[in-house]
């Protein structure tokens, strides 16, 4: 059962966890005994679709809106939080957009909101956070394999942002660790969710090609990436800090 695993006890919050990378990590830090916050921006039934997932298995979640494009976010989220738990464990940035217009092809405006939402409402979540985050905690960063290669130049205003999430990963795994709190990142590479399903998924060409960029011949999983964010959130994870671990299946090598 939830409660006798080894996250009994302890409340995570991870963002963006109505659906895909999100969701599979929340139900996993359920599984693992954890309280779960599940945030969501616009999709309330998937996210209560994602409670009810957590609870069904025997775990404990509730969830919590807050559209992250939004100035105000960040305090919205924690005041709405503080409503339903007491203090923090786990953080786990996962909620982002993506763009593919590439350098020429982007506007300002998208450029903004990209920004905002990947690296501007991260910090300050983080930062409000602090207080709340009791000692020996953790934060989780999901960025992105496309951070470290410029194989799709297409990416290169959301690599940005990635970018900037795993310098600011580093320099809290150094600012928060005399406090015992862990920081770390884990990027994935191309993942069957439903953002990537409209090129994806019923293209057995596109489908190959992907699986292809991995060393394992496979399309990564919502379940892989969730997996290794478990480990991080676990007491198992305890001497890892300041790390960005290649969640990849080798697509860098």
């Amino acid at each position: 059962m939830a409660e006798q695993g080894v996250l009994a006890g302890r409340t995570a919050l991870v963002t963006g966890a109505s659906r895909g990378i999100g969701r599979a990590i929340a139900e996993r830090l359920g599984r693992d005994g954890a309280r779960v916050a599940v945030h969501y921006g616009t999709n309330e039934e998937a996210a209560k679709e994602t409670v009810a997932a957590i609870e069904a298995a025997g775990g404990s979640a509730f969830a919590l809106q807050a559209e992250l494009s939004a100035p105000e976010a960040p305090r919205t989220l924690w005041e709405r939080f503080d409503a339903r738990a007491d203090g923090l464990d786990i953080l786990v940035h996962n909620a982002g957009i993506g763009a593919s217009a590439g350098f020429e092809g982007i506007g300002e405006a998208e450029y903004d909101r990209l920004f905002a939402v990947n690296t501007r409402t991260p910090f300050f979540v983080t930062q409000l956070a602090a207080s709340r985050l009791r000692d020996g905690g953790r934060i989780i960063t999901v960025s992105s394999g496309a951070a470290r290669t410029t194989m799709m130049p297409e990416l290169m205003p959301y690599a940005m942002t990635k970018a900037a999430l795993d310098v600011f990963t580093r320099y809290l795994a150094r600012l928060l660790g005399p406090r015992g709190i862990t920081a770390n990142t884990v990027a994935p590479g191309i993942v069957d969710t439903d953002v990537n399903a409209q090129w994806l998924r019923g293209d057995d060409e596109a489908w190959a090609g992907a699986a292809a960029l991995s060393v394992l011949g496979k399309v990564g999983m919502p379940a892989d990436i969730a997996d290794v964010v478990a480990f991080l959130a676990s007491p198992d994870g305890r001497w890892v800090t300041g790390q960005w671990l290649d969640a990849t299946g080798g697509s860098l090598l």
